[in-house]
């Protein structure tokens, strides 16, 4: 009776456990369609990556991902849109180290926090940036470039995604670091940013390079030079700006996936495993490298981790630097 007795509290358990919410959720995830917002228009980076992903998620989950653009206040709307989302993995983000990293210290107040109201899925992106010029600007390099603004103080400015955006980030380290006074210009996404730079309207851009690539390979844009440490292979005749007098000059843009805090992590870890997959793919991994990042992938605590470090490094940037929500 002993035995019989010990079996069926094991039964018990075993069908306590297949029955709780966090499994029975993981293995009826997905039922149906899953909203993908990214926190900027049409036609930028993070927009780009989440058509990318799209099909190949709706593939291997087996429903609809809906990709939702929410634009505005540099990447706060989108975000704070799936911080309050309910936490059940119907509802992700394309989170960028804007909204997730640099706006806790660039804004005042915001209505969410990122590291408490938002849990990390995966990073998928590691983006330099690349400072560009209309073709018809008199600056082949960094140097005539730097001749020119610094001749004319105040008199040119630099076109950005949006406030606390990598692109209004880097050009203000960029002022820093270079002596220069270049003027912010923030539009509502790298799309509308861009169209004005290829129009001439404004004569600068710090771009991520998954959107510029194209002008630049087709003559529109004229590159000078890339923000990492070292030369990128979609572009390796255009030095990195510590080649090109600034010794040290650093930065990187950076995307992942994160869902509302509280979500069960089944579904974190199913979301994270599906994704790391679709980067296992050879085809999949080319087309990703060609819009000028490497896939990353890992784990969700890396990804954790990195925002951390992201929002004290970054944060001292925007200290430092002065920059301010125009």
């Amino acid at each position: 009776m002993g035995i019989r007795r010990a079996l069926a509290a094991v039964a018990l358990v075993v069908t306590s456990v297949c029955n709780s919410p966090l499994v029975m959720a993981a293995d009826a995830y997905p039922s149906k369609p899953i909203r993908f917002v990214v926190p900027y228009p049409p036609g930028g980076p993070t927009d780009l990556m989440a058509r990318l992903l799209q099909a190949s998620l709706q593939t291997r989950l087996g429903t609809t991902v809906l990709v939702e653009n929410r634009a505005g206040a540099g990447g706060n709307i989108g975000t704070d849109t799936v911080a309050k989302a309910a936490p059940d993995g119907y509802t992700i983000l394309l989170a960028a180290s804007g909204p997730m990293a640099v706006n806790p210290t660039l804004y005042k107040h915001l209505p969410y926090n990122p590291q408490k109201d938002l849990a990390p899925v995966i990073q998928i992106s590691a983006f330099p940036l690349v400072l560009e010029v209309h073709p018809s600007s008199p600056a082949k390099d960094v140097k005539s470039f730097l001749a020119a603004v610094k001749s004319k103080p105040g008199d040119f400015s630099f076109a950005s995604a949006g406030n606390g955006t990598p692109q209004h980030l880097v050009g203000e380290l960029f002022n820093t670091e270079a002596g220069t006074k270049l003027q912010h210009v923030a539009y509502k996404g790298a799309g509308p940013a861009l169209n004005d730079v290829l129009g001439a309207q404004v004569p600068v851009m710090f771009d991520i390079l998954a959107s510029s690539l194209p002008y630049i390979k087709s003559g529109k844009l004229r590159p000078l030079a890339v923000s990492t440490r070292s030369r990128v292979p979609a572009l390796p005749d255009v030095p990195t700006l510590s080649e090109s007098g600034l010794p040290g000059f650093e930065f990187v843009a950076w995307h992942g996936i994160a869902v509302p805090a509280g979500t069960p992590q089944e579904i974190v870890l199913k979301l994270n495993k599906t994704v790391n997959t679709i980067f296992a793919d050879a085809e999949f991994r080319k087309r990703w490298e060609a819009i000028g990042t490497p896939v990353v992938g890992g784990t969700p605590e890396a990804f954790g981790a990195l925002i951390r470090s992201e929002t004290t490094r970054l944060g001292k940037i925007v200290r430092d630097t002065g920059a301010t929500v125009d």
